[in-house]
């Protein structure tokens, strides 16, 4: 114990603290206490010790330096006078300096700033290992079963200081998991405050597949999105919520992480129950929901409850190659009113229907939380086609655009009154569907068998014509963009898919241009004045 308190003596540390006035000076006089210039002090290797095998936490504790902690952080306060060196690597130059004559005060300066990193790292590892040890059961940390690629290992999720506002009810998140179910999240939270109807979003690789507010589905959407045979459907508005969200397009749902913006019913969980879905999250579940969704997957798929009061920090921090980056959070509110309404083509406009609101805030709220570049299209409360994660707005325009025509191509009376052979399984009639509605039917023998095995009656390839005169009777889509439209071959693309109102941002040096497009092809042009990147 006294060897432990040596570097905690008021003499060691009235020396340090000690500045150059004449009351300190006196102060010291009287104890016979006298100024210390340098201080040298490396920490107890605790990082070390708890990288051993098999480490107890006696053996942690005895580890963890307090007196070299408080002379670092005595020295480092003191540094307009005294020189601090808690690294080896600054020895060097600090003798340097000294056979100079004199430790500048810039060296100084980036000395204590060292010390005070120093002494946060290690504090930092204490929590880090004492979280593990006694949070790590899912309050404030919990493991994953490894990050982006199963090679990356050991990844963890966890919280400072407080608990996490999620719980794992059943399965093992891992770490794209996480990601989906903390951007889809909020995505379904802020759907459901902007509209004030249930949401859902269906999230693949850190943006949305498809998002939705619950209107009520009609018996030819029911069909097309294969829950017409869900009793008790029409009584939930998230059910609804869902179909849609995961009907919006179903190939790049396979596989989704669900979110849900009210508690699950019974209903919604069995339409999950039957999709291949690798997890869900949402504010809660009904005892019957709970149990449905514990059953898929052998009991491992992936439930989590979300803390509904949960608000994050304004700043956000992310960890890119080494480098920390620090920005304010996203925090915009997308209003289906107050963000759209400055009209700016045509200058005559009528007073938009609340459905085109609606849509708007649809399409524009999902791509808040899609990987720019980004464009959505959207109609009847959900998108119906997303361009994401492209360097060129136009071939995000393009990509929506052909997810929206694909998506309405099911509707035709072909596609709906498909002759299935029995036992077809769900993900096969989406692909096969898939390639009949956006005309790739396979050409080689092999591949074209082993699309033809799926039916009964082999359905009749759509002709030019035919999906050219099916796709003129979509409209009133409303179309978004995260950023400006630079040229009008947007507007063009967007008007071929049935678009009736434009939500963007201005400030290309095209606007006029695109202004005017679009009032040429009937469309409504709402200036959306918030940027809205998401990386």
């Amino acid at each position: 114990m006294e060897v432990n308190s040596r570097s905690r003596h008021p003499a060691v540390h009235a020396g340090i603290l000690a500045r150059n006035l004449e009351s300190d000076e006196r102060d010291l006089a009287d104890q016979k206490i006298n100024k210390v210039d340098f201080v040298v002090c490396n920490l107890y290797p605790f990082k070390d010790t708890i990288a051993k095998i098999n480490v107890t936490i006696p053996e942690a504790v005895e580890e963890i330096d307090i007196g070299g902690v408080t002379l670092l952080r005595a020295a480092a306060k003191n540094h307009s006078r005294v020189t601090i060196l808690s690294d080896p690597a600054d020895y060097a130059g600090f003798l340097q300096e000294l056979e100079n004559g004199e430790v500048t005060e810039r060296s100084r300066n980036l000395y204590a700033l060292k010390a005070f990193e120093h002494t946060a790292d290690y504090d930092n590892t204490i929590s880090e290992f004492f979280r593990k040890k006694y949070a790590g059961d899912g309050l404030q940390q919990v493991s994953l079963r490894y990050g982006t690629n199963p090679h990356q290992k050991p990844a963890a999720a966890y919280m400072k200081e407080i608990k996490l506002p999620f719980k794992v009810l059943c399965g093992s998140p891992g770490y794209v998991n996480l990601m989906d179910a903390l951007n889809a999240w909020p995505l379904v939270k802020e759907l459901k405050q902007a509209l004030q109807l249930p949401a859902a979003a269906s999230f693949k690789h850190v943006s949305p597949a498809g998002a939705a507010v619950g209107v009520p589905l009609d018996e030819k959407e029911r069909k097309v999105y294969m829950v017409d045979d869900i009793e008790g459907l029409e009584n939930s508005g998230l059910a609804q919520a869902y179909a849609r969200a995961r009907g919006a397009d179903r190939m790049s749902s396979f596989g989704d992480l669900i979110a849900l913006s009210d508690e699950v019913d019974a209903v919604t969980a069995k339409i999950i129950s039957r999709e291949v879905s690798d997890g869900v999250i949402a504010s809660g579940y009904s005892k019957e929901a709970l149990e449905i969704l514990s059953k898929k997957k052998g009991g491992k798929y992936l439930v989590l409850e979300m803390d509904e009061t949960w608000n994050p920090p304004t700043t956000e921090t992310r960890t890119v190659f080494g480098v920390q980056l620090t920005q304010q959070r996203n925090d915009v509110i997308i209003d289906p009113k107050s963000s759209f309404n400055s009209i700016i083509t045509p200058k005559d406009s009528a007073p938009l229907p609340d459905s085109a609101y609606r849509d708007m805030a649809v399409a524009t709220i999902a791509l808040k939380f899609s990987q720019s570049n980004s464009v959505c299209y959207a109609l009847n409360g959900q998108t119906i086609g997303l361009g994401v994660g492209q360097q060129s707005r136009i071939h995000c325009t393009r990509l929506a655009g052909d997810k929206a025509d694909n998506w309405w191509m099911r509707f035709h009376e072909r596609a709906l009154n498909i002759k299935w052979r029995k036992g077809t399984k769900r993900p096969d009639k989406s692909n096969a569907i898939d390639m009949l509605c956006s005309g790739s039917i396979p050409k080689s023998a092999a591949e074209r068998e082993d699309y033809e095995k799926n039916f009964e009656q082999v359905p009749t390839p759509f002709s030019a014509e035919e999906r050219e005169n099916w796709l003129k009777e979509i409209g009133d889509v409303a179309v978004s963009s995260d950023a400006f439209f630079p040229f009008i071959d947007n507007v063009f693309r967007a008007g071929r898919s049935g678009a009736k109102y434009i939500a963007a941002p201005t400030g290309s040096q095209n606007d006029q241009a695109v202004f005017e497009t679009a009032e040429k092809l009937g469309i409504t042009f709402v200036e959306q004045s918030v940027r809205l990147f998401h990386h």
